[in-house]
């Protein structure tokens, strides 16, 4: 057992002590509940869960105490309509405009804290979210233009409101493995995630955060990291289909906006295999859309949520497995700057290699602006078998352009197949259209699609595709200061 802060090597409480069962039947997160309280009123320590099935509703975290899942331990989501109980129900947060249910509660969740300090959750154990649920209402917002990925447009309203339940339908319900809000000092490493429900790892308004060594294979978000700051993700292996897999947001779900500050992402792997394949070694690709009707997710994201903005992100010596490619976007009103993306490798890419997307989709109170992306650094970036339609895509606004741009030593290799049709298409600008690559439509360009930038250079861009494509390789659209060496098909 490694101990994440002093305090946590003072005491060890084991669970099975403080009345756990861990048989798989009787509902444990009582004896936890009581084993942390004890552990934390006596000055802090770990509270350990031995090799068992623990079977439980809402787990609250308390300052000073980790968690730590022995091998062969297992914390078992449990389900309301089966086991005879209830998750905590979400805090009554007055009316969220801005954000959906899932990132705006987090006292909803299988394990929870809020306003602590130096906690951690670890250990060779696992989290089944086998009792939660991927659900819950989407915003409040009214200006619903930019609300939904444009790919969503033809679903019924049925099958919306399949996916968003109103705020009622969740109480009692839980719909994320960890969720954490305004804590400080925080270590997860170790542990597996089969099944997280909405979000398997939500962090709001946190500092000191390392999460190391993560494997997770959920239904939907991976690890969201929403107003964090000063914070490490390394060694994780994330596989969502069907939502993005490691996410870093700046949204309103604090009550005001916070500054995104000071993140690395370094040797994180992730994916879109089919759901659980991941974990049983299988790698299946039967899965051929996500709930939004584009390609499985399973990327790195900074976005959408931008309203406080990002500086100071670093991105490193990662792997994407069928998934979609990096996507950077801000289109809430916050400011982007000092990013950088380096040593990437990607292999059959289901959208864009690489999407940024400064747009005003404006989710925020009246009067929320246009945002601002520049200093952005993008090198050393390897990517196989990519979708068609998509090239690499950079797109600012007609008044707002991306600035200072580099970008160095790409190599991307695409599939091929554009049309006559496609090359002669002139996309539409959609400013305040939920960001995603689809959002455009196939591209007349297959291999660097521009429009609005100013300021960028490139060194080394090599680019390839498989049979035939009738459209350019590289077309800039009110491109502004663009230089380039190593780079074939750059227009002349």
């Amino acid at each position: 057992m490694r101990f994440a802060a002093p305090v946590h090597a003072r005491q060890s409480v084991d669970v099975v002590q403080a009345g756990a069962r861990g048989d798989g039947q009787t509902l444990d997160h009582h004896a936890i509940n009581r084993a942390i309280a004890h552990v934390a009123s006596t000055g802090g320590g770990t509270v350990a869960l031995p090799a068992g099935r623990y079977l439980c509703f809402s787990i609250r975290l308390a300052s000073g105490v980790a968690l730590w899942l022995a091998e062969g331990a297992v914390i078992e989501a449990a389900d309301p309509a089966r086991h005879g109980g209830r998750y905590d129900d979400p805090e009554p947060r007055g009316e969220q405009l801005y954000q959906d249910f899932g990132h705006s509660h987090w006292y909803n969740s299988l394990i929870w804290g809020d306003g602590l300090r130096d906690i951690a959750i670890g250990g060779p154990g696992r989290i089944e979210g086998t009792g939660l649920t991927r659900n819950g209402p989407g915003s409040r917002w009214q200006a619903q233009t930019g609300e939904r990925p444009l790919s969503m447009q033809g679903m019924s309203a049925a099958a919306v409101a399949a996916l968003e339940p109103e705020f009622e339908a969740m109480r009692g319900h839980g719909n994320k493995a960890v969720g954490l809000r305004d804590c400080h000092g925080v270590t997860i490493e170790g542990l597996t995630i089969d099944r997280g429900g909405h979000i398997a790892m939500l962090l709001t308004g946190c500092t000191r955060v390392a999460l190391d060594r993560l494997t997770i294979d959920s239904e939907r978000d991976g690890i969201d990291l929403d107003g964090v700051r000063h914070a490490t993700v390394t060694r994780c292996r994330v596989n969502t289909p069907n939502d993005d897999a490691i996410v870093i947001k700046s949204s309103l779900a604090m009550g005001h906006p916070i500054d995104v500050e000071d993140i690395v992402i370094r040797d994180c792997t992730v994916s879109g295999y089919d759901l659980g394949t991941m974990l049983d070694g299988t790698f299946g690709t039967t899965q051929r859309l996500a709930p939004d009707r584009d390609g499985p997710t399973g990327r790195i994201k900074i976005g959408t949520e931008s309203n406080g903005g990002f500086r100071d992100i670093l991105i490193e010596d990662c792997r994407f497995e069928r998934s979609r490619g990096l996507a950077l976007e801000v289109v809430d009103g916050g400011i982007m700057q000092g990013v950088t993306a380096r040593r990437l490798s990607m292999a059959d890419v289901t959208s864009a290699p690489v999407f940024l997307r400064l747009g005003h989709r404006g989710r925020g109170p009246k009067g929320t602006g246009v945002g601002a992306m520049r200093g952005i650094t993008l090198t050393d970036i390897r990517a196989t078998g990519i979708a068609y339609p998509y090239p690499l895509i950079l797109a600012g606004l007609r008044h707002r352009p991306i600035c200072d741009l580099t970008l160095a030593r790409l190599r991307l290799h695409y599939r091929g197949g554009g049309t006559a049709e496609d090359a002669a298409r002139l996309p539409e600008e959609s400013p305040d259209a939920y960001p995603e690559p689809s959002m455009f439509g196939p591209l007349p360009a297959w291999g660097l699609w521009a429009r609005h930038v100013q300021g960028m250079e490139v060194d080394g861009l090599a680019l390839s595709h498989d049979g035939r494509d009738a459209r350019a390789a590289i077309i800039l659209d009110r491109v502004i200061r663009a230089n380039a060496r190593n780079a074939p098909f750059w227009p002349q």
